[in-house]
Order: C-alpha cells, then structure tokens, then sequence
C-alpha cells in the first residue's frame, strides 16, 4: 500500500505498535538504501519545522501527538507540508494501537475490521487505536459513513489526511466530528533549513558533500513549498555530484540532476520587479505570446499565484476597462481559483486570463478618469453636496431644504432628467473619455447624449431636417445618429470588435 507522503504504509490490519518500531504501527521500517526525504522524516514533534501555528503548548496538533487527548483530527495542507510525517510522530509517541491505511487501496472491507478488532481490544481493556487514513477525500460517501458510529464513540481515533478541501470533498457529518487542521506549505526559510539539516545530519548526506548557495537556492524554488521535493531533488544532486567525483553541489550539477533550469528571478530584488514589468506590458502591448512567457517564467519560479491573480485583476480594470468589461469577471475568477484550486492545477486558470487579458481591446480611460477625478479632489476642487441630492430621510431634513427640487430619473420614459449632480464648481467637467475600442464604443456613442439631457444642453440641430429633438422631447433620430458619429469614428480594426 503507497503513499504519497514522505515513506509507505504498510498493510492496513496492523497489531498494536512494536517498542522496535519494526513496522508493526502500520509504516514500514526506514532501511538504510531509502529515499532521503523518508530517512530524513522528523522523529521528534519538535523536529516539525514549518506549523508553528499548530505547535504552540496545548495545541490539537500538539496534544495529538503527545496523547493527551482523544482528539479525531483531519489535516488538511498541500503535498510535501508534513501530513503523513506528523502520522508517524503519533504512531510513534505513544501506546495507543495505530493502524494505517490509504484510500487509494482500502475499502469499506478493511474499515470495518479495523473498527471490529478496536470494539474487541477497548471491551478486553487493551489500548485505544488510532487509525491513520491517508488521502481520505477518495473514500466514496458509503466509505466515509463507514466510520461516523466508531469516531463518534471513539471506538477509533481518526487520524486522516487530505490535500483536498474537506469542506467540498469529506461528509459533513465526519467532518463535524473531527477537528480540521490547516497545514501551510512551507515557506523557502523552512525548505532551505531542512536542506541544510540534510545535508549535514548523519542520516542524510551526514556532511560529505557542500551545497552551494546558488544551487541551494534552486533548489529552494524549485520546491515550491513541497520539502519532500526539495529533499529529493536534493539526493538527485548529490548523486550527480558523487559520480561526478566532487565534493560540492554547484549550479549546473543541480539543474542537470532535477533537468530543470534555474530561473533567474529573485522574488524580493530587481528580476522580480523586471519580469512583473515586462509581464504587464506585453499583455498592455497585445503580444499575448511574450505576456505568456513571463507568466510561465514567474511560474516555474515559484512566484507566488496569488500575486499574479492581484495584478491581473487590477490590469483589467487598468488597461482594458470599458473596452471588455467581461475582463474584471475573467480576472477576479481567476484569483478565486488561485484559492480554491491552487497549484499546479491553477497555472491552466492563470493561462486562460492573460491570454483574454492580452487579446482584450484596450482602454485606459477608467484609470485616467478616476486619475484625473483625484487630483481635483486633492487641489480642493468641489463644493457642497446640491440641496436636492442631499438626504432626506430623517426629521428636519426637509426644513432644512435637503431633497428639494431632486428629479426621479425612473419618473422620466427616458429614465434620464436634467439635474445638477455635480457641485457648483465642477459642473460641466468631464472626467470620463471614453475610447472608440471594443465595447466600448456604444458607451462612446451614448454618452454624449446623456451628458446634453443632464446639463440641459440644446441638442445641435440636425444636419438634414433642421429639427433638433422629436415632438416628444426626446432627442431627435439626428440627434442620435451625430452621438454615434462621434462614437464610432475611432473604430478599431477587425478582431478588436
């Protein structure tokens, strides 16, 4: 039975631990020939690097491991945060009966004799079990129900993990039952000590060979949070190194071990501000090609999504605005799946953006309105509130004069009235210009009209029939036909539509 943890499960209907630690918890003995990341596993909780918000004295995490109480735990974090080893630690630690097991291989079969052998072990006074399920979100419904009498009775105390939300992927009644823990991935402080630690500890490389601090740093980002993927990234390169004859882990012996080649890009110096710039005005300038490339540069990295997801939202309100107003719904979507889905899942979201962002016609004119709104704002620009758009709904507003004289647009079949919204100093200006782009060209056509009606501006006379508006106040057919005139003349070519 395998895990995608840091070292395999063993059969699931394991006896009571042995004080040997031969295997019998449920987790196969650590051999000298195994993989470093398992050789390498925390045998102590305070070895646990990286959960500091989960170790703190009296902690569920904490009191778990030590035994203190019989606590039903689901953990919840990425790949490589540590799942399995804190397993290990509990099957470790105390006396309790612990058995583990993968729901890539259990069944309904296999729970069900674990549950009968802890009925007959707790009614004989032996020890209490703890059972381990790892990736408990592939149990099906009729699996996980399974287990809801004997977590409820404690006949059993679970122990699973999940790189899925649980929220979405585990029944609500085990999970009421259980307490979620949340395990960060680990952060490149915590993935660069453990390389260290490995390096020099006796059970890793036990100091006989050097790491150097470029190749280090690769690997760092190379991990992405995962230790278990630095860790063996790690012994990839020291092998490389050993049948290289040297006694140092360089540069080019770590991107030949992992065939991964270093980025260049330092997430707090200039490449990062270089890459973000250069990311930004390839999707500005619609080369959608080069704006991809500095995606999947950022990427590989190790650059963090959700940064990414912040700064295409705001490019979409930035550089494409009104132009396709569908880009901020495309945009903020995709920094909720950036929470959601997370990576590497998430990348495809991430393309899919950039890709609508950078094809989008573009307009600047929300950020230059806004801009320039601000600046009058900041000069002192701007009078008090007019009387009638003043509130109204409290006693004594209206002896004060406040909603007097204001118009109801919905009154009006045009849903538009001549009314001052604008203080008296600002009256007539116009912060907003719109571009001929994309969407955008309706409003461009429309506004004009809009602006005359509000300020009660004469329409201009038509160019054909002399008559300015409609015999029903409206503006005229000319009228109309001169707004999308100025509206549309600015086209952009086809496939900026």
């Amino acid at each position: 039975m395998e895990s995608d943890a840091l070292f395999p499960l063993g059969e699931p209907a394991a006896t009571h631990r042995d004080p040997a630690g031969s295997g019998g918890d449920g987790f196969t003995s650590v051999g000298a020939d195994a993989p470093l990341p398992v050789r390498m596993r925390p045998a102590t909780i305070d070895e646990l690097v990286g959960q500091e918000h989960l170790l703190a004295p009296g902690a569920p995490l904490r009191q778990l491991v030590e035994g203190a109480a019989p606590l039903s735990v689901i953990l919840w974090g990425p790949p490589g945060s540590g799942k399995t080893t804190i397993a290990h630690l509990v099957a470790r630690a105390t006396d309790r009966r612990f058995v583990a097991m993968s729901a890539l291989s259990a069944g309904v079969k296999d729970v069900r004799a674990v549950i009968d052998t802890a009925r007959r072990q707790r009614r004989s006074g032996g020890p209490p079990t703890v059972l381990f399920i790892d990736e408990v979100h592939r149990f099906s419904k009729t699996q996980q129900d399974s287990l809801l009498a004997a977590v409820e009775d404690r006949t059993v105390t679970l122990l699973a993990a999940t790189t899925e939300n649980p929220y979405f992927s585990v029944i609500s009644p085990l999970l009421s039952r259980c307490v979620l823990l949340t395990l960060q991935a680990l952060d490149d402080a915590a993935v660069r000590g453990l390389l260290r630690r490995a390096v020099a500890d006796e059970r890793g490389l036990a100091g006989a060979l050097t790491l150097e601090t470029e190749a280090e740093e690769h690997l760092v980002r190379l991990a992405g949070g995962d230790v278990r993927k630095a860790l063996t990234a790690l012994e990839a390169a020291a092998a490389s190194a050993t049948a290289l004859g040297t006694g140092r882990i360089d540069l080019a012996t770590a991107e030949q071990a992992v065939d991964t080649a270093a980025v260049r890009y330092d997430r707090a110096g200039d490449a990062h501000y270089d890459v973000t710039s250069a990311f930004i005005k390839s999707m500005r300038g619609s080369d959608v090609d080069a704006a991809l490339h500095w995606l999947a540069r950022m990427l590989v990295a190790g650059e963090d999504a959700r940064f990414i997801a912040r700064r295409l939202v705001i490019f979409a309100s930035e550089d494409v605005g009104m132009a396709d107003p569908a880009a901020l719904s495309v945009a903020t979507a995709a920094a909720h799946a950036v929470e959601y889905v997370g990576l590497p899942e998430v990348q495809l979201t991430l393309a899919q953006a950039v890709i609508h962002l950078a094809t989008a016609p573009k307009s600047n004119s929300a950020t230059t309105a806004i801009g320039a709104a601000l600046a009058d704002v900041r000069a002192g620009r701007g009078g008090p509130v007019p009387r009638g758009l003043r509130d109204a709904h409290y006693a004594g507003a209206r002896g004060l004069g406040h909603g007097i004289g204001y118009r109801y647009p919905h009154d009006d079949q045009r849903g538009v009235v001549t009314q001052q919204y604008a203080p008296d100093d600002l009256v007539g200006t116009d912060y907003y210009r719109p571009s001929g782009h994309g969407a955008e060209r309706s409003v461009a056509a429309r506004l004009p009209v809009l602006r005359r009606i509000v300020r009660g501006l004469p329409a201009p006379v038509s160019r054909t029939d002399g008559v300015a508006t409609g015999g029903n106040g409206r503006p005229s057919r000319a009228v109309v036909a001169e707004a999308t005139h100025e509206g549309g003349k600015d086209a952009v070519e086809e496939g900026q539509q």
